[in-house]
């Protein structure tokens, strides 16, 4: 069981590492933008989250309001969540997902301040993590709303504030959700 797991973990990296090659590809023939992101989170029942993110802003731009734009960028997670409670079936989860982020952004300047929403679709390694608690499919909804800002000389540095909402949608029953505050910062090259 634990060598399934571990294969089933390696080859969830081993998509990460690729999707960063080809967003690597994407920006050498492009006029885009690929990031990287850390962030961490605290939600309810004492879970604790650690995420690496990659994103890729492809330069759209549209509805140019009053000095700022929307847009919409790429994010693909993995993450890792710890459960401190005594009686964790599995303390320790992991997270991968995808999600599109559409952003309202300040058009230009040293620091570009953004409002920002996004669903995309995420995976879980466990669906138990207490005896009482359960979300009872791996397969989950990731919603998120969020503020930030992208500053520096070149939009190279970013930092946001983020709530985020994991649930199946009532796919299967048990759903108690899981509600994330998060912070994160981005480097963009």
């Amino acid at each position: 069981m634990k060598v399934r797991r571990f294969v089933w973990h390696a080859h969830a990296v081993r998509l990460a590492l690729t999707a960063l090659c080809a967003f690597g590809v994407v920006r050498a023939q492009a006029d885009n933008t690929f990031g990287v992101q850390l962030g961490g989170g605290v939600a309810d029942h004492d879970v604790k989250k650690l995420d690496l993110g990659f994103v890729w802003d492809p330069g759209l731009q549209w509805w140019h309001i009053g000095g700022y734009h929307f847009t919409l960028v790429g994010e693909a997670n993995v993450a890792y969540w710890k459960l401190n409670a005594p009686d964790a079936v599995y303390s320790h989860i992991w997270e991968y997902g995808v999600m599109p982020v559409f952003r309202f952004i300040k058009d230009s300047g040293w620091f570009r301040p953004f409002i920002e929403a996004g669903v995309g679709f995420h995976f879980l390694s466990h669906v138990r993590q207490t005896p009482d608690r359960a979300t009872s499919t791996s397969f989950q909804f990731a919603d998120m709303v969020g503020v930030g800002a992208q500053f520096g000389e070149h939009g190279n540095y970013q930092a946001g504030f983020r709530f985020q909402h994991l649930s199946n949608a009532d796919i299967k029953e048990p759903n108690p959700g899981m509600n994330f505050s998060q912070i994160y910062f981005q480097y963009n090259f």
